[in-house]
């Protein structure tokens, strides 16, 4: 059963087509002008809104741009005796769902109510598949060091808030899963979570990356593209490698915390954004400031909250909790029971220069995993072999 709403002035229409979606089984309310309609959506969530076009002192087309700007979600379903191709493709752009003339036909009505609750079914499928495989990217920090639980606090403390976060650290330390932590305990972790390696796009297509493009902008700009702030809207947009940014887009990126606005390459247009900026970098940003590589008013906006990940080697005593925990994962992901890891290896194990961090302690115990016999426990033998220690 849907709860759905009719927007229209002629009471003998909303009553024939209430009459029809109770009949289906739905929930119906009514409104006969357009703010009454407003006001509705505002207060309660409707699965579908039928409106019609032409209504006295406010017509269909500006209840669209007044939902939209009140951020309804419901789909809206317009209807006109007096529809016009003109007027149904000024509602498609204002973002109706269908457009339907009157005199309604029921089938017509029953089919498009349809495909309207099913899309909105799979929207809300994709959001939970996309929440599941997010969450399963965003496990939790592992450790009981001291160094763990400063990082562990300092997120519980700043991840409510819309604080930037500046994440330093060396390579494979695990500065990606504190960003996701910090999005992950706040209040816009429902949304969505938009990485970009600043280092590994070339400084010519950085900008592109960051802010979109227009169509025509530049010579392999086929079509529009939105960039990495706007698909970030309403969540986090977490910038690793921060270090490594062109001039120019530090210039553009400071203009966009500054004011949080954005103008695509190729546009003059700014476009409002609502994102939380969280930033990485294995450099010292205030040597680079000093050899003029980085900019200081850059740094001053990103590092409102710094936070410092250890490294392995700062954290040793760690390192048995996190081969069990890679253990763990690695077998539930492969089916196959967890071995055990004798005194001597996990010794070994704890020993070890792991100069790539986490990362390649991860890769040392995946490929223990592989080569460690069925039923057999990890020896001290298998990872002087398999583990390439230091």
């Amino acid at each position: 059963m849907a709860h759905l709403l009719l927007i229209d002035d002629e009471a003998p229409i909303r009553a024939s087509l209430r009459e029809i979606l109770e009949y289906e089984g739905h929930k119906v309310a009514e409104a006969g002008t357009g703010m009454d309609g407003i006001l509705a959506a505002t207060k309660t969530s409707f699965d579908a809104i039928f409106c019609d076009v032409k209504m006295p002192q406010m017509d269909g087309l500006d209840v669209l741009d007044m939902l939209a700007k009140k951020q309804v979600a419901s789909p809206v379903i317009m209807i006109s005796g007096h529809g016009t191709v003109e007027t149904a493709v000024d509602a498609l752009k204002k973002g109706a769902y269908d457009f339907i003339q009157k005199p309604l036909d029921l089938n017509r009505v029953l089919v498009t109510l349809r495909n309207v609750l099913e899309r909105e079914v799979l929207v809300e499928t994709t959001k939970v598949l996309a929440k599941k495989v997010h969450t399963s990217q965003s496990h939790q920090m592992v450790g009981e060091s001291e160094g763990i639980e400063q990082i562990q606090h300092m997120v519980d403390t700043v991840a409510p808030t819309d604080a930037r976060v500046l994440i330093t650290g060396a390579n494979g330390s695990g500065k990606e899963l504190v960003a996701r932590q910090v999005h992950n305990h706040s209040q816009r972790a429902d949304g969505p979570f938009v990485e970009v390696n600043c280092a590994a796009i070339p400084s010519e297509l950085i900008e592109s990356e960051l802010f979109g493009h227009e169509k025509g902008a530049f010579t392999s700009a086929v079509s529009q593209r939105k960039g990495k702030f706007e698909q970030a809207q309403g969540g986090t947009l977490f910038l690793d490698e921060v270090g490594d940014m062109s001039a120019s887009a530090q210039a553009k990126v400071l203009r966009a915390l500054q004011e949080n606005k954005v103008s695509r390459v190729g546009s003059d247009k700014d476009i409002q954004v609502d994102v939380r900026v969280v930033a990485a970098t294995n450099k010292d940003l205030k040597a680079a400031i000093a050899a003029g590589e980085f900019r200081e008013d850059l740094y001053h906006r990103l590092a409102v909250v710094p936070i410092h990940v250890p490294s392995l080697a700062e954290r040793a005593s760690d390192i048995p909790l996190l081969v069990t925990h890679f253990l763990d994962v690695l077998c539930a992901q492969s089916g196959r029971p967890v071995p055990e890891v004798t005194s001597g290896a996990m010794t070994a194990l704890s020993k070890a220069p792991w100069t790539g961090n986490v990362r390649e302690l991860r890769n040392a115990v995946e490929r223990l995993l592989i080569f460690c016999p069925a039923g057999k426990s990890v020896d001290e033998a298998l990872v002087q072999k398999f583990g390439h220690l230091g």
